[in-house]
């Protein structure tokens, strides 16, 4: 059975730092990071191949946020920087055969963990 755990959420001041962390059991998938803040959909951050050779990224984020796996730890990492406060959502990570940034596509979901930046 596959479990994703995320990790690393919190409380920052704008144009601060964190990383998220998603450890996975099972077999290595291509991952994503998806967001969901209040009242709004849930909405595509980042995604990365099974290979880490292949990187993706919301428009939001671009120049931000760093995807990145290490495949030896079955764990994928969101390091965000520069945080602003309309980056206030619980951030979910997920697996997918595919490298896409459509949710649906995705059948393995963590719990999510959440990201509250004040201004």
């Amino acid at each position: 059975q596959v479990q994703l755990v995320e990790s690393g959420g919190g409380l920052v001041q704008a144009g601060g730092s964190l990383r998220l962390s998603c450890a996975a059991s099972g077999r290595t998938f291509s991952m994503g990071w998806f967001r969901q803040a209040p009242g709004k959909e849930r909405e595509f951050v980042a995604a990365i191949s099974g290979s880490g050779g292949s990187t993706y990224y919301a428009p939001s984020v671009k120049g931000r946020f760093t995807i990145s796996r290490d495949n030896a730890k079955n764990t994928v990492f969101l390091q965000m920087n520069s945080l602003k406060p309309e980056d206030t959502a619980v951030y979910y990570c997920a697996g997918s055969n595919l490298v896409t940034t459509q949710a649906s596509a995705y059948d393995y979901w963590g719990q999510g963990t959440q990201v509250t930046v004040s201004s």
